[in-house]
C-alpha cells in the first residue's frame, strides 16, 4: 500500500505573548529562539519544534485538548517541578492531583506534565 505518513513539524502555542511564553519554553527545555515577521515565535534545537502564534485574545476554556508531556528523572521530579514554578509556571491541581506525575500551566495558562513514572 502506497500512502503518505505525516510526522510532527510543530506543535504550535496560541498565546496573547508568544515572545514571554516562547521564553518561559526555551529556559524550561533548552534551544534557540527564533523570530518570524510577523512577531510568531520558533523554539528549534529540541527532539520537536514548538511554535508560539499570536492570537488576539486567550480564548482557552477548560482543559487543553493537546499538551506536551515531558519526562524528567524520577530521582529529580521535585527539583524539575520546582524549576518549572520558579520559570513562571503554576500546579493545575484542577486538571490532575495524582501522584504519578504533575500538571503544570505555562504563563499562558497551556498545561504541561512532568513525568517520572
Amino acid at each position: 500500500m502506497n500512502y503518505l505518513v505525516p510526522v510532527v513539524e510543530a506543535v504550535v502555542v496560541d498565546c496573547v505573548d508568544p515572545v514571554a511564553v516562547a521564553k518561559f519554553w526555551q529556559q524550561l527545555m533548552g534551544g534557540e529562539l527564533v523570530w518570524t515577521d510577523d512577531g510568531d515565535v520558533d523554539l528549534q534545537g529540541g527532539p520537536v519544534r514548538l511554535y508560539f502564534q499570536r492570537v488576539a485574545h486567550d480564548a482557552k476554556r477548560g482543559k487543553n485538548p493537546l499538551h506536551l508531556d515531558l519526562r524528567v528523572p524520577h530521582d529529580a521530579h521535585r527539583q524539575a517541578i520546582d524549576r518549572a514554578l520558579s520559570l513562571g509556571a503554576t500546579l493545575a491541581h484542577d486538571v490532575y492531583d495524582g501522584h504519578a506525575f504533575q500538571v503544570l500551566r505555562d504563563p499562558a495558562g497551556n498545561e504541561f506534565c512532568l513525568i517520572w513514572n
